[in-house]
């Protein structure tokens, strides 16, 4: 395969290519779901083909087979397409430098999750939905596992040449209840399928889904029939389930660089920073605010060894105590802001062009206990995990609801609890309203599966690490307050 891969790339730099890489990939997928103690479904996927990149004369070619026999001919499409791209190409694009690299890279694993049999799967998320039920009256329970294994092969014209070997796994429950009024859930340990990591069927061991599953069971119960939450400005405390989405939204899509320069618009919209920023000392938040870009953390769903321009997995420091610093980027995008790429360039299987994506961005530990954290707010709210949300085109204006909210009076936990709290903002009042972030032992990273960026539609692996986080006189609830 090499040597064919080789010899296609010596034909397009004869045919005057200035770059081209080809891009083999195999995936293939394992998904459960379980529902009120029966198997609801089983999905098994495998999907394998190539795509290959050019840029001839400053304009860009993409094509695709699931046939490698017919990489060549692909191959040559490719090139053509470039061709006609240049009859409506307003720029020229152009690449900033990377290394040249040969090297593979594997997901550290313990157990492989395709080698782990599919009744032993089913049984524990069934044994957690019965745990979910023991002292609880339920409507509905769930379970769910996902696995991923993906084998990559990236070549390019500059000589790089890199295998990966990439592994993920996660898993979920949730609870519902209801009264004559209203159906209300709890998820475990997050929403939306669960958690979700670079690693192999340990990691579903780690998340203690029967451990966690009668409390899940109770408090699914406790919220249906419990009072709507207040609305109101109020000091609120954030737990890491909701916050890794209150960092996708509101952090991780406005600093991508395609964003900012209008290659991303139509779907999801732009950014309302601009490239000039990383220069203005821009006030993103806080002091208590600083955002690492990881794509090394061991565990990170957004972790890899390579991105698909071939470059280095890397740590990009995002926010400085407050202060905005850089964008993520691709090789095609940094060299518009005189930077090197770092790394963040991927693509949703071999049949789509890569764009960038969100690596891992985290939240960084700050120094405060809970107890801290808590104590200092007066009449306040803690809020877990993610129901829905919405932000605007430019990721300024937002709204996200969660599953609960949990009373705060006079530095404590009171014992009660709302359902349906909702809260909103504008992104750099927000972050600047943040005033204490958990130390690191109360830091965990989640894992997103499904951002979906891109026409046609891709959908991106992510993650997001942080500690439960305090803000400020934030609005929470819809209705009018003063």
């Amino acid at each position: 395969m090499k040597e064919r891969i080789e010899s296609i790339l010596r034909l397009l730099k004869k045919k005057g290519v200035s770059y081209a890489d080809i891009r083999i990939v195999d995936r293939v997928k394992e998904n459960i779901t379980t529902e009120n103690l029966k198997v609801q479904s089983i999905s098994n996927s495998r999907s394998k083909g190539v795509g290959i990149r050019v840029v001839l004369n400053g304009s860009l070619g993409f094509a695709s087979t699931q046939d490698l026999s017919l990489m060549e001919e692909t191959a040559l499409k490719a090139l053509e397409i470039a061709k006609a791209s240049r009859v409506l190409q307003n720029e020229s694009i152009n690449l900033a430098p990377k290394d040249v690299v040969v090297d593979n890279y594997k997901t550290p694993i313990e157990i492989d999750p395709f080698t782990v049999c599919k009744s032993e799967k089913i049984k524990l998320l069934i044994n957690a939905e019965k745990t979910m039920r023991e002292e609880a009256t339920l409507v509905k329970t769930n379970g769910t596992m996902d696995f991923q294994k993906e084998e990559k092969i990236f070549a390019d014209t500059d000589g790089s040449y890199i295998t990966q070997l990439l592994y993920e796994s996660g898993a979920g429950i949730e609870a519902s209840a209801k009264n004559e009024h209203d159906v209300q859930k709890r998820s475990y340990p997050n929403s939306f399928r669960g958690n979700h990591a670079t690693a192999g069927y340990e990691y579903i061991s780690s998340l203690d889904l029967i451990g966690n599953a009668k409390r899940v069971g109770k408090e699914a119960e406790m919220i249906v029939n419990a009072e709507e939450c207040p609305s109101g400005y109020y000091d609120i405390v954030i737990d890491s389930s909701q916050l890794a989405l209150q960092i996708h939204e509101s952090i991780g899509h406005p600093i991508e660089l395609d964003r900012v320069f209008g290659t991303e618009v139509s779907l999801a919209g732009k950014s309302f920073l601009n490239e000039s920023m990383i220069n203005e000392n821009f006030k993103y938040g806080s002091e208590h605010v600083t955002v690492i870009a990881d794509a090394t953390i061991p565990k990170g769903l957004g972790s890899y060894g390579y991105d698909d321009d071939g470059v280095k997995g890397q740590k990009t420091t995002i926010i400085d105590k407050g202060i905005f610093k850089n964008f993520i980027t691709s090789r095609d995008t940094a060299v518009k802001i005189n930077q090197a790429s770092n790394g963040t360039n991927r693509a949703d299987g071999w049949q789509k062009l890569p764009i960038i994506r969100m690596s891992n961005i985290n939240l960084m530990p700050g120094d405060k206990e809970f107890d801290e954290l808590i104590g200092g707010i007066k009449d306040g709210l803690y809020l877990c995990t993610n129901k829905s949300w919405s932000i605007d085109d430019l990721r300024i204006n937002f709204q996200f609801a969660c599953e609960v909210a949990y009373e705060i009076k006079n530095g404590k936990l009171t014992g009660k609890l709302y359902k349906n709290p909702i809260y909103t903002g504008i992104t750099p009042e927000f972050w600047g309203s943040c005033d204490g972030v958990c130390n690191e032992k109360y830091w965990t990273l989640f894992g997103i599966p499904n951002c979906g960026k891109g026409e046609p539609m891709q959908h991106g692996h992510v993650g997001h690490g942080s500690s439960p986080t305090r803000f400020r006189n934030v609005k929470v609830g819809v209705k009018d307050v003063k």
